[in-house]
C-alpha cells in the first residue's frame, strides 16, 4: 500500500515557522475562505476543496495550540502516540476554533441580512473657480443616494403584520448543516438569515427597505480650499439598512486655473510686465488683484524677476484664517523697434555708462536682452 505523505502544516497555511499566533490565525482564515466547500458548485472541485479545507483545519488545530505546536516543531507529524490528526475526527467548534470560524462562517453563512448594515460613503467632485476657492462659497449639491424608505420605516413590509417568521428556519435565521467531518450552522436561504419573511412587500420600496432619491444639499465651502482637498460631511452618505448608521459624504475639490493668478500656499502670485525705462527710473503702475486694480510703486533700479509684496492681499487657508500676500513678479520688457532718436539717446547712454560694445553679442541691446530675459 502506498504511503500518503502529509504536507508540512506551515506550508499548508502558507506561513513561516516563526509566524506569530495572530499570523497563523489570519493565514487560516484566508485558506479556509479560499477552499470552503460551499463556494464550489462543481462536484469534483467541491471534493478537492473539502480535502484542502480539512487539511487546513488539521494544521490550525495543531499550530494554534502552543503545546501541540511545540511538539510538532520538535518531532513533526510523528509526535505523540497517534501523531497529529490521527484520532480527533475533526476540531471542536465550541472550543479554540470558535472565534476563527465565527468570522469565516459569519461571512459565508451566518452574516444574515437582518443585521444592521452601515451605509456607503459617497464622493461628490466639485469644480470651483479660482476666486470661489479663495473667497469660499455656499454650494448647492444634488446628491443621488439610497435613503431609508419612509412608508415602511425601513422594514420592507407593507405593515408590521406582514413580517412573518420564516418557516424554513423557524425564525432563527440559520439551519443546521452536516457536511462531511463537521457540522455548521448555515444561513437560511429562504429568508437570507433574517429569520423573517415579508408576506406583503412595501409598495414604495418593493421590499428593498430603501429607495433611490436625489437630495439637494447646501454646503459651505470654506475660504482657502485647494485642489485635492476633501471636505467630510458626516452622515450625509447613503442610509444604512436595518437600523445601520449612514455613511459620510466627501466633497472632493478641484480648482480651475486662473488666466493670470496662481497660488503658492496663502500667497497669490501675478506677473507684471514693465518697460526698461520704468525699471530704471522707477514709477507707479497698476497691478491687477482679486479685488480689482491697485497702484504699486516700482522702486528705481528694479531688476527683472524682482518680487514685490502686497501685504494681506492673498488668501487664507483651512489652517490659518489670516490672509497671505499678493506677490508681484516683475518682468522687464525690451523694445524691439526703436526710432532713430531713441537709438541715438540709448547709444549715448551706453557710451557714458561704459556698456557700449562692438562685439557680435548685439551691443547694448543684446546685453539688455540677456540681462532681462
Amino acid at each position: 500500500m502506498a504511503t500518503v505523505t502529509k504536507r508540512d502544516y506551515y506550508e499548508v497555511l502558507g506561513v513561516d515557522r516563526a509566524a506569530s499566533d495572530d499570523e497563523i490565525k489570519k493565514a487560516f482564515r484566508r485558506v479556509a475562505r479560499q477552499h470552503h466547500p460551499d463556494l464550489q458548485t462543481d462536484t469534483q472541485k467541491k471534493k478537492q476543496a473539502e480535502e484542502k479545507f480539512k487539511e487546513a483545519n488539521e494544521a490550525y488545530e495543531v499550530l494554534s495550540n502552543p503545546e501541540l505546536r511545540k511538539r510538532y516543531d520538535m518531532f513533526g507529524h510523528s509526535a505523540g502516540p497517534q501523531g497529529f490528526g490521527g484520532g480527533g475526527g475533526g476540531p471542536d467548534f465550541a472550543g479554540g476554533f470558535g472565534d476563527v470560524f465565527g468570522d469565516i462562517f459569519g461571512d459565508f453563512f451566518g452574516g444574515g441580512r437582518d443585521r444592521p448594515q452601515h451605509g456607503n460613503d459617497l464622493q461628490y467632485n466639485l469644480s470651483l473657480a479660482f476666486e470661489e476657492a479663495v473667497d469660499g462659497k455656499e454650494a448647492k449639491l444634488k446628491i443621488p443616494r439610497w435613503e431609508a424608505c419612509d412608508p415602511c420605516h425601513g422594514t420592507g413590509a407593507k405593515s408590521p403584520n406582514d413580517m412573518k417568521p420564516c418557516p424554513g428556519c423557524h425564525g432563527t435565521g440559520q439551519i443546521r448543516l452536516q457536511q462531511g467531518f463537521f457540522s455548521i450552522n448555515q444561513t437560511c436561504r429562504q429568508c437570507q438569515g433574517a429569520g423573517r419573511i415579508i408576506a406583503d412587500p412595501c409598495p414604495a420600496c418593493h421590499g428593498q427597505k430603501r429607495v433611490y432619491r436625489e437630495r439637494t444639499l447646501s454646503v459651505t465651502i470654506p475660504a482657502g480650499v485647494e485642489t485635492g482637498m476633501r471636505l467630510r460631511l458626516a452622515h450625509e452618505g447613503e442610509h444604512g439598512v436595518n437600523g445601520g448608521p449612514p455613511g459620510d459624504l466627501y466633497v472632493a475639490i478641484k480648482v480651475k486655473p486662473h488666466p493670470i493668478f496662481t497660488r503658492e500656499g496663502r500667497d497669490i502670485l501675478v506677473e507684471l510686465s514693465i518697460d526698461m525705462v520704468t525699471a530704471a527710473l522707477g514709477g507707479k503702475v497698476e497691478v491687477p488683484t482679486l479685488k480689482g486694480k491697485t497702484s504699486v510703486k516700482i522702486p528705481e533700479g528694479t531688476q527683472h524677476g524682482r518680487v514685490l509684496r502686497l501685504k494681506g492681499m492673498g488668501t487664507s487657508s483651512l489652517k490659518r484664517h489670516s490672509p497671505g500676500d499678493q506677490l508681484v513678479r516683475v518682468k522687464v520688457t525690451i523694445p524691439t523697434k526703436l526710432s532713430a532718436r531713441q537709438r541715438e539717446l540709448l547709444t549715448t547712454f551706453a557710451k557714458e555708462s561704459g556698456t557700449l560694445s562692438g562685439d557680435s553679442g548685439g551691443g547694448f541691446f543684446g546685453k539688455a536682452k540677456n540681462l532681462f530675459g
